[in-house]
C-alpha cells in the first residue's frame, strides 16, 4: 500500500480560490470539498425561511443571509456554507461588496438532502457549536415535513426540538415564530 500526504491549501489561498471559482467549495482544515447543487425543493424551502426571516428582522440590526456567504468557523480551520443564517455582528453594519465572510451568527439553517445529511448532522452540527454566539441550529428536511432544532442551553449544553407537520418553528433568540405549513408551502409534500 502507497502513503502518500495529501496537498492541503492555507485558508488564504482557499479564499483567494474560491473568489475565482464558479463553483462552491466547503473548506476543513486545508481540504476543499466541492458543493453539489441544490434540488429546487431545497431552494424554496431555504427562501421560505429567509423570506419570513428577513420580514421578522428588518427593524433590527440583525442580517438574514444566504448560501452564497461563507461562514469561518476558526477552531476548526474551516469555511462553510450554510443554507440561511441570521447574525448580529455590528460589523454588518459596514460591508464592502467584496465582503463574503461572516463569522459570528446567532442562527444557522441547513436544509437536508442525502447527500449533505450526515454531514450537516456530525462534522458541520459539531463544529457550529464551537462558535460561542451561536444559540440555535436547525435541520430541515426537504422529503417530509421534519425540522429539528438545536439550542444552545447555557454554557453547558443543547436541547433538541423535534417538529412535525403542523407545528411551529420557533427561535427564541430571534423572537420568531414559523408555522411548518408555511416552510414547506408550494414544494408538494
Amino acid at each position: 500500500m502507497l502513503n502518500r500526504k495529501l496537498e492541503t491549501i492555507s485558508p488564504e489561498d482557499y479564499l483567494r480560490l474560491e473568489a475565482q471559482s464558479p463553483l462552491r467549495h466547503e473548506y476543513v482544515n486545508g481540504e476543499i470539498y466541492a458543493m453539489t447543487g441544490a434540488s429546487i425543493r431545497h431552494n424554496l424551502i431555504a427562501g421560505s425561511i429567509y423570506a419570513a426571516l428577513r420580514s421578522h428582522l428588518k427593524a433590527s440590526p440583525c442580517r438574514v443571509l444566504m448560501e452564497g456567504v461563507k461562514l469561518h468557523v476558526a477552531r476548526d480551520n474551516a469555511y462553510y456554507y450554510p443554507d440561511v443564517m441570521v447574525s448580529c455582528d455590528p460589523k454588518l453594519e459596514k460591508l464592502t461588496a467584496a465582503d463574503m465572510v461572516i463569522d459570528q451568527p446567532v442562527v444557522l439553517v441547513e436544509v437536508l438532502s442525502e447527500s449533505t445529511a450526515g454531514i450537516d448532522r456530525r462534522e458541520k452540527m459539531l463544529a457550529y457549536r464551537k462558535l460561542a454566539t451561536l444559540k440555535e441550529y436547525v435541520l430541515v428536511e426537504q422529503d417530509s415535513r421534519h425540522v429539528e432544532v438545536f439550542r444552545r442551553v447555557g454554557d453547558v449544553g443543547w436541547e433538541q426540538v423535534i417538529l412535525e407537520a403542523g407545528d411551529v418553528l420557533e427561535l427564541t433568540s430571534l423572537e420568531f415564530r414559523l408555522p411548518l405549513d408555511e416552510i414547506y408551502e408550494g414544494v408538494g409534500i
